[in-house]
């Protein structure tokens, strides 16, 4: 299945907010000051690779 130009816009934020969501998740990780921190980084990870999945799908 081919992508068109916007859906390959979508995936591409997504990915870079994933990437700065795991630079933040290492951190928290690292330092843990929030308890819920760490659970609700790794939800939004979950999330937007679920987005990623259904806008390849679609």
């Amino acid at each position: 299945m081919t992508l068109n130009k916007k859906q390959q816009k979508q995936i591409d934020a997504a990915k870079n907010k994933i990437q700065r969501l795991r630079e933040l998740l290492k951190a928290a990780k690292n330092q843990p000051d929030d308890p819920l921190e760490i659970p609700r980084l790794e939800k939004q990870i979950a999330d937007l690779n679920a987005e990623i999945e259904k806008i390849r799908n679609e």
